[in-house]
């Protein structure tokens, strides 16, 4: 697909300088705030946050295992599934106009829990016959195998029963549809396996911890496969938020523009579902933050709400492994509650007289 023409641009205004300044701003800060919680999760372990302590375990004799195998890959892990869900929270609300979309609405959540109820049950039900290795096998790869083709399957059902991407309405409606069904499907077979049901509430929560450098790499190299691809849509996307008719009018092929992004969005949240469970509110919450605090073009916003998201999940998961050490929270309930408070501010400040 051609890239959207030239919209007219006027002079520069102290309006656009003042933007420009508060999107310089925001990504210095979105910068120190990676680096700080990449230290911040190296340094947090069993015992909670300490950077005394990360200083003793790099020089200690396990400093291979507790850092170079547990804490770094999670704490990449965490940062990468954050800007996985904050870039396709953003393609989310270009595709639907809409601050409050979710990547989770074409049907890729529910397909992804099916995914991993399917695998956990056929576990259950080989039993004994099922060897350790097979179990593992089960644990650190099937799962999150079952949880990326079950999200892809989701939105491919999505888009048939919207009859592609012709319509943005329909495809909400189907993705809604798809979501009620396969939660339901997901539903009656953990009724029928108590191991199935268990795996799938730690699903359900999110947890950055299996996260390992082999999945690092299929993160990492998605994100930036995404990123690129977004740059050339980044035209196609302002052109949309003027209004179907008046992107239509500036030539724009509306139904494989839709159909673009939404595989794109469903390519990311599928990578981060499978790598993490489902982790509520980060894609949400990530760009509808960018767009209050320096709104941009789509070029822009995509980039700083990829950052972002990857911030708010370094956080969360800092704050999940610290809060009640040496226990843990799901990191998926840490994003929940802070994205709900957020939410529950957000509402206040709009009705409030």
């Amino acid at each position: 697909m051609n890239p959207a023409p030239a919209l007219p641009v006027a002079g520069a205004t102290p309006a656009d300088a003042a933007g420009q300044r508060r999107r310089r701003r925001m990504g210095v800060g979105l910068v120190l705030a990676l680096l700080l919680g990449l230290l911040a999760g190296l340094a947090t372990g069993s015992g909670g946050f300490s950077l005394a302590g990360l200083w003793e375990d790099l020089n200690g004799p396990d400093a291979r295992l507790l850092v170079g195998e547990i804490r770094a890959p999670r704490t990449l892990g965490a940062m990468l599934v954050g800007a996985l869900l904050g870039l396709s929270g953003a393609l989310a609300q270009g595709l639907f106009r809409n601050p409050l979309a979710d990547p989770y609405l074409l049907g890729s959540a529910a397909g992804a829990g099916l995914g991993v109820v399917l695998v956990l049950a056929a576990a259950a039900a080989g039993g004994a016959s099922l060897s350790l290795a097979t179990v593992a096998w089960i644990e650190r790869v099937g799962l999150v195998a079952a949880a990326f083709v079950g999200a892809l399957a989701g939105v491919s059902l999505t888009l048939m029963l919207a009859r592609g991407a012709m319509h943005t309405l329909r495809l909400l409606l189907a993705g809604v549809v798809v979501g009620v069904m396969m939660g339901a499907v997901s539903d009656l077979l953990t009724m029928a396996s108590p191991d199935a049901l268990r795996g799938k509430q730690a699903f359900m929560l999110g947890s950055t911890s299996f996260v390992g450098w082999q999945g690092l790499a299929l993160l990492g190299g998605g994100l930036v496969l995404l990123l690129a691809m977004v740059r050339r849509y980044a035209r196609a996307l302002d052109a949309l938020t003027l209004g179907e008719d008046s992107a239509a009018s500036l030539g724009l092929d509306l139904p494989r523009l839709r159909l673009w992004l939404v595989l794109m969005l469903s390519a990311g949240t599928a990578l981060a579902v499978a790598q993490a469970g489902l982790v509520a509110f980060v894609g949400l919450v990530a760009p509808h933050l960018v767009r209050r605090a320096a709104p941009g073009a789509h070029g822009w916003l995509v980039l700083a709400s990829a950052g972002m998201g990857a911030a708010l999940l370094l956080g969360a998961d800092v704050v999940s492994r610290a809060l009640i050490a040496p226990q843990e929270l799901p990191v998926g309930v840490v994003t929940g509650v802070l994205g709900g408070g957020y939410l529950v501010w957000l509402l206040k400040q709009r009705t409030s007289p």
